[in-house]
């Protein structure tokens, strides 16, 4: 599949957000699969944090926008493109699920999930930021045990008519929520993160797909083995089971896209294992028309079914 991120903030007032909504509509009808929007909450003052591995950034990483940026809450934003669109899928990517009440999350993820006809995706990660944390009273250094947690809770409510849980943020028992989601295992759950234990556990325990991150969205070919065998360890086979990986735009001398160069990247990521194909396009700049936007994803697209063989 073919996904598109759908830029979901501006680092100014931008005076109106229309151009997102036309952009997406736009992806539908050329023939994109997936839209991609991120998340964050709020901001610190910090952003330099984003280059430190150590706290979840990544080497070299730079934030789009300043502290003031102003950037859309994705579950409310995928909601209103649900309703503009009617078959391609909507993915976040990230969610910064461990800062929502867990019980909330499933509740808004299952509400979409079902008046979208089942094309809700939820990506989720830990971030990089503290100030996220702090602003919502949870321990930064905890959060990969609250993501744990919150995707638990998820699932037990999503697939249980009757759920309990006893777990260290949350204890309930007879507890009942409907609308379940339209899958019979919930929202596929894209698990974000590089290639450590921790990352590995948790995708082998919750996820339906993989997002790379850091040294492993870089180098995604030597990382899908390890994920593959996380997932045989786990009991679990690999068939079904999605994976991103990130198109580099190769250009022509006069800055125009190489397309044959630029598939050319497709093939040996499809035989390691790779499902998802993520580009983020050119010329597709918030004043375009959506017929602009549409003549312009339609080639791209065209070439892309072309290499992986789908018509």
């Amino acid at each position: 599949m073919l996904s598109m991120p759908l830029v979901n903030f501006a680092a100014e007032d931008p005076g109106g957000w229309q151009w997102v909504f036309d952009r997406a509509v736009a992806a539908e009808r050329a023939g994109v699969d997936r839209l991609v929007v991120s998340d964050h909450l709020v901001f610190g003052e910090h952003l330099e944090a984003y280059g430190r591995p150590e706290l979840g950034g990544t080497v070299g990483g730079r934030q789009p926008t300043g502290p003031d940026g102003h950037w859309l809450e994705p579950v409310v934003l995928l909601a209103m493109v649900a309703a503009q669109t009617t078959t391609i899928r909507l993915q976040t990517g990230i969610l910064l699920a461990a800062l929502r009440r867990p019980a909330v999350l499933a509740k808004e993820a299952a509400t979409l999930d079902v008046l979208s006809g089942g094309r809700l995706e939820l990506g989720v990660g830990v971030g990089w930021q503290r100030e996220e944390y702090d602003a919502v009273g949870l321990s930064f250094d905890a959060r990969g045990a609250l993501l744990d947690e919150t995707l638990a809770i998820c699932r037990t409510l999503w697939q249980d008519r009757v759920a309990a849980f006893d777990g260290t943020t949350a204890r309930f028992e007879r507890i009942h929520m409907m609308p379940k989601p339209t899958r019979a295992g919930g929202v596929p759950i894209w698990v974000s993160g590089t290639v450590n234990p921790r990352v590995l556990e948790r995708i082998a325990r919750f996820g339906d797909g993989w997002l790379p991150w850091g040294p492993a969205q870089r180098d995604v070919l030597r990382a899908i083995p390890h994920v593959h065998q996380a997932l045989a360890d786990a009991g679990r086979s690999p068939e079904g089971f999605e994976i991103c990986a990130y198109l580099s735009r190769v250009k022509n001398r006069d800055g125009s896209i190489d397309l044959p160069g630029t598939m050319a990247q497709i093939p040996p990521l499809v035989e390691a294992g790779a499902t998802d194909f993520r580009f983020n396009p050119v010329g597709t700049a918030p004043t375009a028309s959506t017929a602009e936007v549409v003549e312009s994803l339609s080639e791209f697209v065209s070439a892309f079914r072309s290499t992986v063989g789908r018509s």
